[in-house]
């Protein structure tokens, strides 16, 4: 299919750019300090639109706990920002989960992911939450952040359809399980999945040597996904991943 595009608006809809990154807080990946700059130019050179970030501080005690969220949106040309919480760390800090976008944000709101009745699995667990925001083009954004358990993530999975309006949907973030984890089947069976159409691997994991993919864009049935890609760019310990979409 042959498009035309003239001032980012493509026959049969607009076209637009979409990532998601988790910036592990906006630290360095070589240095472990925080670098606001790296990972605002990590965004820019991406050329994206809409961004959902994963580990990301809210304001808290002390001059290090800053809105990392507003930060990044300055230091962008992405002007609407909303942070979601997920946790307090050691009651110095709000922590979770950010959308930076080009559009206007309309509505926006924290969606608090049950944690598990009985905690079976053997890895740490963590409380989740899920992003989710309305923009004034009309599309539905949603950024989450799964835990490291089944269960855990089965809770996530099941948030996120419960709050999947089923057309002009981008769901955004790092689900910590690989591709063929079955608790990703009811999402694969809803959405389509934009790391489907990487040339090569789609991994993005650890940065410096990916070897697993567990960072997703996912997109409702009435979206095109256009191009997808992992940028070779090391700044957190997660690739960026970003894809070209075309909304109708």
């Amino acid at each position: 299919m042959v498009y035309f595009v003239f001032n980012n608006k493509i026959f049969g809809g607009v076209k637009m750019k979409i990532m998601t990154f988790n910036t592990q807080h906006c630290s360095n990946f070589y240095t472990g300090d925080f670098d606001y700059d790296l990972m605002a130019d990590t965004i820019n050179k991406c050329e994206a639109d809409i961004v959902g970030l994963n580990e990301m501080r809210g304001k808290g005690i002390g001059e290090n706990n800053v809105s990392q969220v507003e930060i990044l949106s300055q230091l962008t040309c992405l002007k609407h920002c909303y942070f979601a919480k997920a946790i307090d760390v050691n009651g110095e800090y709000p922590y979770g989960n950010g959308l930076i976008s080009r559009y206007p944000i309309i509505s926006a709101e924290t969606i608090m992911i049950p944690d598990p009745t009985i905690k079976s699995g053997e890895n740490y667990y963590e409380t989740r939450c899920l992003l989710k925001a309305k923009l004034e083009n009309g599309i539905t954004v949603l950024v989450t952040h799964f835990g490291l358990n089944f269960d855990e993530q089965e809770n996530a999975v099941h948030t996120v359809l419960e709050n999947f309006p089923g057309e002009k949907c981008l769901l955004m973030g790092d689900f910590n399980v690989k591709p063929d984890n079955e608790v990703l089947k009811p999402l694969y069976e809803k959405m389509k999945d934009a790391g489907e159409f990487i040339k090569g691997n789609s991994f993005t994991f650890p940065s410096d040597s990916p070897e697993r993919k567990i960072d997703y864009i996912f997109v409702s049935p009435d979206i095109e996904i256009l191009q997808a890609q992992i940028p070779d760019i090391v700044a957190s310990d997660h690739r960026p991943h970003t894809a070209t979409v075309n909304i109708i």
